[in-house]
């Protein structure tokens, strides 16, 4: 595996768990933000996994 990709599905499970991240009290305040960083975290690097794929897809033909 390429490691650009692994490194993007790291960014991707990363994403995950600060979606998933239990809520402290010291960071309650905080919470609303990492599930918006997580989401776009999952998105961004979706994409770039996705864009990657294509691009090798089309390379190869």
């Amino acid at each position: 595996m390429n490691h650009v990709a692994a490194l993007f599905l790291a960014c991707i499970l990363a994403g995950f768990a600060l979606i998933k991240m239990p809520v402290v009290s010291f960071l309650a305040g905080l919470s609303s933000i990492f599930h918006v960083v997580g989401v776009l975290a999952i998105l961004v690097f979706s994409f770039a996994l996705l864009y990657l794929g294509v691009k090798a897809l089309f390379t190869k033909l």
